[in-house]
């Protein structure tokens, strides 16, 4: 399950529908999604996109996404320093960019125009879509893995936008996982 902390506030939401509500006011949408006897989440990408198809297709219809594609980061993902570098500056993309996390956890840092910067921890399960246009960047977690479905518009639109401001440099991943939600810190 998520966790929203708004570092500037010592605010941390870990209850999903005061999440829903909290992004929703800054025009995220964040749902959850079926993980249990859907599909095996190591399957084949072609078996995921298939046993979420109705969700996609949703997605789809709404949003003019026309492809979705499963990616899949690991430790041993090669080139893993320069992919995540590129995700890890602030930056705005032409579309919306949707993720449902099937495996792992990351953190994507939102900068609202008039409000503080905040982090959303994703974990398997979890639907975030970052409205286009939303300056925003994304860090793995401690474990380095995720495997996400991902949908898109048109592949070019997702190209990052760079900020020049260097906001990210101020901020670290702040993944804290299920074991904070439980009350206790993670090590």
């Amino acid at each position: 399950m998520a966790i929203v902390t708004v570092p500037a506030q010592g605010r941390r939401i870990t209850d999903a529908a005061e999440i829903t509500s909290f992004l929703a006011d800054h025009g995220i949408e964040f749902d959850r999604w079926p993980l249990e006897d859907r599909v095996d989440p190591a399957a084949p990408p072609e078996a995921i996109l298939a046993a979420y198809a109705p969700e996609i297709d949703k997605l789809k219809a709404r949003g003019g996404f026309v492809t979705a594609d499963v990616v899949d980061i690991r430790p041993e993902t090669p080139n893993l320093e320069v992919m995540l570098a590129k995700f890890a500056k602030e930056h705005t993309h032409t579309e919306d960019e949707i993720r449902f996390i099937l495996v792992g956890s990351g953190v994507f840092h939102i900068n609202p125009v008039a409000s503080p910067v905040f982090a959303i921890e994703v974990h398997a399960g979890d639907l975030i879509s970052v409205p286009m246009g939303t300056r925003h960047w994304f860090d793995l977690c401690k474990e380095r893995r995720i495997r996400a479905i991902r949908l898109f518009q048109d592949m070019s639109g997702w190209t990052p936008h760079y900020a020049e401001e260097g906001v990210h440099t101020a901020y670290e991943p702040l993944c804290l996982g299920p074991a904070y939600v439980a009350g206790s810190a993670r090590s």
